[in-house]
């Protein structure tokens, strides 16, 4: 029996439909035999694809949050943050990390990243960051464009962790006026590949970064699934261990859009909101945008979500780490898994209606969400056994 969370009656979407369906016919999207007439399907001229595990973006809106939407929809509330459900929404993120924090919402990751780096550095400064950080892959040049021109300096390693050595080599390698003056030291947790920092590993970040004169930020853009993985608060992760500022990411947690960023220090977050309005991350509904932290953060589905989502990682890698021609890139520790396979078993997994992105390394990339159904993750793994036969 599939123990993957569904919505509530009536709260609908792909994942909760339950209505009629009739297959679709063969097209040129489908051309292997091997792929079968159950796994996509149109709905009143819809196509609803069977779940996919290419990115937890795919993933709907968790139930806990969509309930809580609905209840902000109801009468006619301030705008502009100027609300009950923000001031309900910022207190709850005080409450589960105990200290009084500074909280501002956005609509996505690279705006709250770029945003918090920019409120960190003047333009002269520089970002230390690991060379697979999305804020210097996926960014598209956001963090320097927001702060007027702070520089990331990338570690050359290869390596999605960074680690005291590496800050320490970019911060000290030069002092004069033309190099660009490091700042902040930036890391993702868990990392884009899937690698969770131990709380003694972030420790010694910021223990680096104080003895440097550094701040340090943390993308969170899995930050549930982090404090699943290690079972420790989300205080213990952050400002207990030396963080400045989180980028809390919701969009991947089971939201529909949005991410908060925590300043641990409110003296780093004077002029923030301004810094928002600038950046259009100032919404006008703002309770659309913090509402849905409630229904996370009340209720304990953030940590529920990451949980889950790992859970199923964790599985698919038990499936598949040991079967011959196939390897594990990297260990699985959240709700990734990175699979370096033989080209006829990716192709032959696109056969099969399989999506997943190649971009780290050449090899699958798999990301588990809250709705991830362990049927249809037991049906991948068939899928790759099958074909590594």
């Amino acid at each position: 029996m599939s123990c993957r969370r569904q919505p509530a009656p009536g709260q609908g979407g792909i994942s909760g439909f339950t209505g009629e369906m009739w297959p679709l016919r063969q097209s040129r999207d489908m051309p292997h035999p091997s792929f079968r007439p159950e796994r996509l399907f149109v709905q009143k001229g819809l196509t609803v694809v069977a779940q996919q595990f290419a990115s937890d973006n795919y993933a709907g809106i968790c139930p806990e949050v969509w309930d809580v939407m609905q209840q902000a929809n109801e009468g006619s509330v301030p705008a502009y943050g100027d609300d009950e459900w923000t001031n309900r929404a910022s207190d709850s993120f005080r409450t589960l990390f105990g200290t009084r924090c500074e909280v501002f919402f956005a609509f996505n990751g690279t705006a709250a990243n770029s945003l918090a780096l920019a409120a960190l550095c003047q333009s002269y400064n520089s970002v230390i960051c690991s060379s697979f950080a999305h804020v210097e892959t996926d960014e598209c040049g956001a963090p320097e464009f927001f702060s007027n021109g702070s520089k990331l300096l990338v570690a050359r390693t290869d390596r999605a962790k960074l680690y005291p050595e590496d800050i320490r080599a970019l911060a000290t390698c030069r002092s004069d006026i033309h190099y660009p003056k490091p700042k902040v030291v930036t890391i993702t947790q868990p990392t884009e590949t899937g690698e969770v920092y131990s709380l003694e590993e972030i420790r010694a970040i910021a223990d680096t970064c104080r003895e440097l004169g550094l701040r340090l930020h943390m993308d969170g853009a899995r930050f549930a699934n982090a404090c699943a993985a290690l079972g420790c608060s989300p205080a213990e992760m952050t400002w207990q261990a030396g963080v400045d500022v989180l980028c809390f990411g919701g969009t991947k947690n089971g939201m529909a859009v949005g991410e908060a960023i925590l300043f641990f220090d409110p003296a780093q977050a004077e002029g923030f909101d301004y810094r928002c309005k600038q950046a259009g991350q100032l919404a006008s509904k703002m309770r659309f945008i913090s509402a849905p932290w409630i229904g996370l953060l009340e209720t304990g589905a953030w940590l529920r979500n990451g949980r889950h989502g790992n859970t199923c990682a964790s599985r698919l890698a038990e499936r598949v780490e040991a079967l011959p021609g196939l390897a594990l890139m990297f260990p699985t520790q959240a709700n990734a898994v990175f699979l370096k396979a033989p080209e006829h078993v990716l192709d032959g997994l696109r056969k099969r209606g399989w999506r997943f992105y190649t971009f780290i390394g050449g090899g699958a990339r798999f990301m588990f969400a809250w709705d991830a159904d362990h049927e249809r993750v037991a049906q991948l793994a068939a899928d790759i056994e099958a074909l590594a036969a």
